[in-house]
């Protein structure tokens, strides 16, 4: 299987300046963490009018190499890659605050940053001020940033963005596909200031077997130019790209045969089989338990029809990867894994309880005050999964537990979509891969989801547990135009047979609106909300019913000139 290696040629200069105030540095891993996070290559270039430009050049550099490789694997790059450099930024901002120089930030903790984090077959660039980073295409060189300065005259400039200049951070991102052979160059304005893009091309592609020569001869040829800033260079070439997405847990076990059919009291690697839990088309669940120690466990195993199937073995084997990665008492967490498997199956924790299908069953004229609790605590779990960029897409009731003491477990992962793995190559695919009376309409348009499409198969489940029906039948599913969706018609959650305050259908209609964008803006707003109404709700609440819900006010008046109709008829 091919994986990602790079060449990489670097080198800097003080050039005819007294100090170097650039800094620069690349880090490239070792798996899995090459595979999850990718290589990285930065430089900086502090600004002349400042004695301490190079301790902000240093601190940018060297956070980023750092601090980006310790963000979630989850995490998408441009996520982890941001949120770093923002809080960077930060500290070199309030570091001018603080210091002697808080009234001149021309003299405080300010440089320029050129970012570049290579991720499977994606190069992820991240930019501002004016250094630069190109493609080299042929005989030349073609940016890929734009310089951030301001231009006073034609002799008189200054940066118009640069890290460290304000408290807010105005960062250029932009993505390049890969191909095996491509060549980035990274520079400061003392090197590409002083020489053209067909003769930086030409030094490169003259010491085409030493990238750091290369690197040495751009640098040493500004120089003759009469370049009088410091120098710095990079120079990154793609040897190889990887095929095909794999985590640490996903190359483990892929290459496993499936284990041959389970019955009680059969033995696989270090467990014995008790019971089975749950068997459907996808998979099949037992209870096991470690022979020695006797802790019981969740063994599932993929169904024999889609253990040859890679995309299915993939999401098959993310559940475990998922449930190591969130620690949260609302999600189903796996037990430590030490010994070496044999056989392809996943190892979760068993919860001792009942599923929330089961508890609707049990409770099918459920009140406001019961129902609360148990959405609040699905609410935790999937504000978990959303604070490390994760998407369950499958939330429905056989997909959540309630165990023995009454805590809420979100079960199930194998359709969850992980930002940090879907950058990565054939990753799985924006397939519809919930339970359609459950899954937000945006999914049924091809669009990708957010966690306000989580929102709405909260409130779905909120909906049916106040209900016992779903708020737009089987329609959703049939809606796969804007048009059509625009279309649907919400049936309210108020009846005569259930007490039920008229602001929360007011609420679940917000978190159940066709339109993503329309819905609460956040998770917890929803769940507030159904606790604590706001005086939008309040309001809508108090409107006639004309106005509140013209379709089933309509209906209401078609059904009594129906009846007025009949009437004379039968007269």
């Amino acid at each position: 299987m091919a994986a990602l290696t790079i060449s990489l040629g670097q080198h800097s200069d003080k050039g005819r300046k007294p100090s170097n105030q650039d800094f620069y540095g690349a880090y490239l891993p070792s798996e899995p963490l090459r595979t999850t996070k990718g290589i990285a290559v930065a430089l900086a270039d502090g600004i002349s009018s400042s004695e301490v430009s190079r301790e902000a050049s240093e601190a940018a550099v060297g956070g980023f190499l750092t601090d980006y490789f310790a963000t979630p694997a989850t995490w998408a790059v441009k996520t982890s890659a941001q949120r770093v450099l923002q809080a960077t930024n930060a500290w070199l901002y309030a570091q001018t605050r603080q210091s002697q120089y808080r009234y001149n930030l021309d003299r405080g903790y300010v440089c320029t940053l050129s970012a570049m984090v290579i991720k499977s077959t994606t190069a992820h660039l991240f930019h501002v001020g004016d250094s630069r980073i190109y493609l080299l295409a042929s005989n030349t060189l073609e940016p890929l940033t734009e310089d951030h300065r301001f231009w006073a005259s034609r002799e008189v400039s200054h940066l118009s963005r640069a890290m460290g200049a304000s408290q807010h951070l105005e960062l250029d991102y932009s993505s390049v596909s890969l191909s095996v052979g491509d060549v980035f160059v990274l520079t400061t304005d003392g090197v590409y200031e002083w020489l053209t893009g067909a003769e930086m091309a030409a030094l490169i592609h003259a010491n085409w077997g030493d990238l750091d020569a290369a690197a040495e001869a751009l640098v040493a040829a500004a120089i003759d130019n009469g370049s009088d800033d410091n120098l710095t260079v990079q120079i990154v070439r793609i040897d190889t790209l990887p095929e095909r997405h794999a985590n640490e847990l996903y190359a483990a076990l892929s290459t496993l045969p499936s284990p041959s059919e389970l019955r009680p009291g059969s033995e696989l690697d270090d467990y014995r089989i008790v019971r089975q839990l749950h068997a459907s088309s996808r998979s099949h669940v037992y209870l096991a338990e470690e022979v020695a120690s006797g802790e019981k466990v969740a063994l599932k195993t993929l169904s024999t029809e889609l253990s040859q199937d890679p995309a299915s073995i993939e999401r098959f084997v993310r559940e475990e990867w998922i449930a190591r990665r969130i620690d949260n008492q609302h999600v189903l967490k796996a037990p430590a894994q030490e010994r070496p498997r044999h056989y392809l199956y996943t190892v979760l924790a068993y919860i001792e309880g009942q599923t929330l299908t089961q508890w609707m069953h049990d409770h099918p004229n459920a009140e406001l005050a019961s129902v609360r609790p148990i959405v609040e605590q699905i609410a935790k779990g999937l504000r978990a999964f959303h604070r490390l960029e994760m998407l369950h897409q499958d939330l429905r009731p056989d997909n959540v537990m309630i165990d023995s003491h009454g805590t809420v477990k979100l079960i199930d992962f194998g359709a969850a979509k992980v930002a940090g793995i879907a950058e990565e190559v054939n990753a799985a695919s924006d397939d519809i891969l919930g339970t359609a009376q459950y899954t937000a309409p945006e999914y049924f348009l091809g669009e990708g989801g957010t966690p306000r499409s989580d929102q709405y198969s909260l409130a779905v489940i909120t909906y049916q547990m106040l209900t016992g029906t779903l708020p737009y039948g089987t329609e959703v599913a049939k809606t796969r135009t804007r048009a059509a969706q625009h279309k649907l018609a919400y049936q309210s959650a108020l009846s005569e047979n259930r007490e039920l305050p008229a602001w929360v259908d007011g609420v679940l209609q917000k978190a159940l609106h066709p339109n993503p964008h329309k819905r609460f803006p956040a998770l917890s707003e929803f769940i507030f909300e159904l606790r604590t109404p706001s005086q939008e709700m309040l309001k809508r609440a108090q409107l006639p019913l004309l106005e509140r819900d013209p379709v089933l006010f309509w209906k209401g008046v078609s059904l009594v000139l129906a009846v007025v109709v009949i009437a004379l008829l039968l007269r």
